[in-house]
Parts: structure tokens; C-alpha cells; sequence
């Protein structure tokens, strides 16, 4: 019984996410500024070439990481895009993915 008294903490320490290590929601949200002036219009479609813009409220923190690294290495095709993350430092990137991932957008509000 001793030895979980030991462990039990230790793996709770182990498990339990860290802020830095996936971002700062609080410094996200100012970073994020000029993603959310496309991407937290809802039903927003560009004038040109005509697409609609997805919403990144709620969406999963790994997948926004994954999505602008690759913009940034230009694995992703999109000249706006590529232009916003290019000047993105990896700190950016995780605060902006860690804001986005915890706001909740409701279609059509």
C-alpha cells in the first residue's frame, strides 16, 4: 500500500499536461487576432478564389499545430496562409493552437 502512496503522485505529475508544453491559451488569444478575423465569421466564404473558411474554434490542438507547421514549411498550399505562419516562432504557433482548441463556436453564431 506504501509503495502506491509513492507512485500514485508521481504518475498523476507525469500524466497531467503542462502550459507550456501545449501553449498558452491566454497569450494565444492575443496572438490569434488575425486568424479569427477570418476563421470566427460564421459561414464566411473568400471573394477570391471563392472557398469557404473553416471554423477553428474547438478544433484539436494537434491538428492546428500540425496544420500550421505545415503551412509554414510550405507543405500546405495557401499563400495567405503560408504568408501568416511563416512569421509564426513555434511558442506562437503552440499559444495559438492551445487558444483555438479551447474556444467552443457555434455554427451559425
Amino acid at each position: 500500500m506504501r509503495r502506491y502512496r509513492v507512485l500514485f503522485p508521481l504518475l498523476l505529475l507525469a500524466l497531467a499536461p503542462t502550459a507550456h508544453a501545449n501553449g498558452d491559451a491566454k497569450a494565444g488569444k492575443i496572438k490569434a487576432y488575425t486568424c479569427t478575423g477570418c476563421h470566427a465569421i460564421p459561414n464566411y466564404r473568400n471573394a477570391y478564389p471563392s472557398y469557404r473558411v473553416p471554423r477553428l474554434g474547438g478544433q484539436h490542438y494537434d491538428y492546428l499545430m500540425t496544420a500550421l507547421k505545415a503551412y509554414k514549411a510550405g507543405e500546405r498550399k495557401h499563400p495567405t496562409m503560408r504568408a501568416q505562419a511563416e512569421s509564426m516562432t513555434d511558442q506562437d504557433m503552440m499559444d495559438i493552437s492551445a487558444y483555438l482548441s479551447s474556444v467552443k463556436y457555434t455554427q451559425g453564431k
